[in-house]
């Protein structure tokens, strides 16, 4: 009774409501901690939001200090926030992931409250927040989740808008909720944080004949809120880089839609396949029921949404060559609507049915969590394993260099407050000629700051540059550059660590610094790309 008295006020601030949007965020977070960073996409996303946060500068994400202009800024926002307020830890590098993950599954539950039974509203959500590919995706810090919650919140709220609008109920408030959804959803990842939800909508509209009810869809404050949440930022990237709307539009958006030559090619038929196979145990509750369902209007409506919603997300990204799998995860939240709208009338026809819905649960629930141990039990990346050594051993002002490679994690994890310095043969016109880290870094010169890609040539110049510099290679690196003077203060697999003395014996003669006339110590070149 005395613990009742304790917690009883606390249940009366929160509702029911409040509490089930904690108990999603819990289990979405439950294991966020369990792992370090993955490579690339993690080490990358994190390592541009930790620049944001180590620079102050929050208007231009940056990689490696250069202008990075592969995706619009939000969720470098969202998480160099979450590592000013909770500290560079993993979990906190996925807060983003795992709020946007946590809104939509809570918006799809509220929206199937309100629109069929509590009950379906609950099997949608367990179903939703159990999936294997819902589950990992809140946990994983990239762009992919942020993104399909955007495009989730802004399709529940058209169709909420478009339901009230026919009951002549208030609408507006949910229309402006869709359009500031868009424009999170514009700022999260580009063009298809629109263009989805209007793929979804439109033919939905016309497919159940309200078409009519387009231009209140349109309705000038709500465009006008999508507008001024977007415009400024764009508007204030192309004022300072005049190559801006070419590259992030043209380059980034059409031409990677469009074109081939980039990474992870695989056929038209992947993501029907992934997106069945990803979405078991719970895929057999849907199988053969979904054409049985109800007569009314709004039902049949909601199951069109849906099915079309879940088909024409699958058929767009099926149709560039280059597909991830986290590209197929706006298709996820109505699949586990129909799922779970399909399993809800089963479950009412027996017992039998309702313990094998308990034990799909189950199931889904230890494959979930199988799944990120059997990813934890995976050791650190080398670059994790030395970062400790390096934010040690190494003073503030040190210049750090990369050698044939962008270790993307290494910033992060070693606490670095300044960009590296990468060396690699940067005027090879094959730099350009393959989706990779190399393209990255040297597109993002173009807009600046390219100081830090220093030209292999240039290399033994470069570390004349300061007393002492820290270096990251392997031994066929080193071997190739000829800089080898010791062995290296650290290695973990083929990856080592070197502290270079400018001023030592050993180094002195490898480096052969040039000195100027009357100069007691050697010249500090400018190592820019040449």
């Amino acid at each position: 009774m005395k613990s009742s008295g304790i917690w009883a006020p606390l249940r009366t601030r929160l509702s029911a409501q409040a509490w089930l949007l904690l108990a999603i965020c819990a289990w979405l977070a439950c294991t966020a901690w369990a792992r370090p960073l993955m490579l690339p996409d993690e080490g990358r996303y994190v390592g541009v939001a930790w620049e944001m946060l180590r620079s102050g500068n929050w208007l231009t994400p940056t990689l490696d200090g250069m202008p990075f202009f592969h995706k619009p800024p939000l969720f470098y926002w969202l998480t160099a926030a979450s590592l000013w307020l909770f500290g560079a830890a993993e979990w906190a590098a996925r807060l983003a992931s795992l709020a946007g993950a946590t809104a939509a599954a809570y918006a799809l539950y509220r929206f199937t409250l309100r629109w069929t039974s509590r009950r379906s509203a609950r099997a949608v959500l367990v179903v939703l927040a159990t999936h294997p590919m819902f589950f990992l995706g809140a946990q994983f810090a990239n762009l992919d989740m942020l993104v399909a919650a955007c495009i989730t919140l802004t399709i529940l709220l058209l169709a909420d808008s478009v339901f009230r609008a026919e009951r002549g109920e208030p609408f507006r408030l949910a229309l402006a909720g869709a359009w500031a959804s868009a424009a999170a959803g514009l700022m999260a990842k580009g063009l298809i944080g629109v263009a989805l939800p209007m793929l979804v909508v439109g033919p939905w509209l016309i497919a159940t004949g309200r078409l009519r009810l387009l231009p209140r869809l349109l309705w000038p404050p709500a465009v006008g809120l999508f507008l001024a949440l977007t415009l400024p930022w764009f508007l204030a990237m192309q004022a300072r880089y005049p190559q801006f709307y070419d590259y992030f539009f043209v380059v980034q958006h059409f031409k990677r839609f469009a074109a081939g030559g980039f990474n992870n090619v695989q056929p038209f038929w992947f993501y029907p396949v992934v997106l069945a196979v990803l979405s078991l145990p719970w895929l057999a509750w849907g199988i053969g029921r979904w054409r049985r369902g109800t007569r009314n209007r709004e039902g049949r409506g909601l199951r069109a949404l849906m099915a079309w919603w879940v088909f024409s997300v699958v058929m767009f990204f099926s149709v560039p060559q280059s597909k991830l799998v986290g590209y197929i995860l706006p298709a996820v939240p109505p699949l586990a609507w129909l799922i779970g709208e399909a399993a809800t009338r089963l479950r009412l026809a027996s017992a039998r049915a309702r313990k094998a819905w308990a034990v799909t649960a189950i199931v889904a629930v230890m494959l979930d969590l199988g799944v990120v141990a059997a990813v934890a039990l995976h050791e650190p990346s080398p670059a994790q394993a030395l970062a400790p050594v390096l934010a040690h051993e190494r003073v503030a002002g040190q210049p750090v260099f990369f050698l044939r490679n962008y270790l993307y994690d290494l910033p992060f994890y070693a606490h670095l407050t300044g960009p590296v310095f990468v060396v690699d043969q940067w005027a090879d016109s094959s730099v350009q000629q393959h989706d990779n880290w190399r393209k990255e870094l040297a597109d993002a010169g173009q807009f600046g700051n390219s100081g830090q890609l220093v030209e292999a040539s240039r290399f033994k110049l470069a570390l004349c540059g300061s007393p002492v510099s820290w270096v990251f290679g392997s031994e066929g690196d080193a071997q190739a550059f000829s800089f080898q003077a010791s062995e290296s203060v650290a290695a973990a697999d083929s990856l080592r660590m070197w502290r270079v003395d400018r001023d030592s014996p050993a180094w002195a003669a490898i480096l052969a610094c040039p000195v100027a006339p009357g100069a007691a110590s050697p010249v500090e070149p400018n190592p820019m790309v040449q």
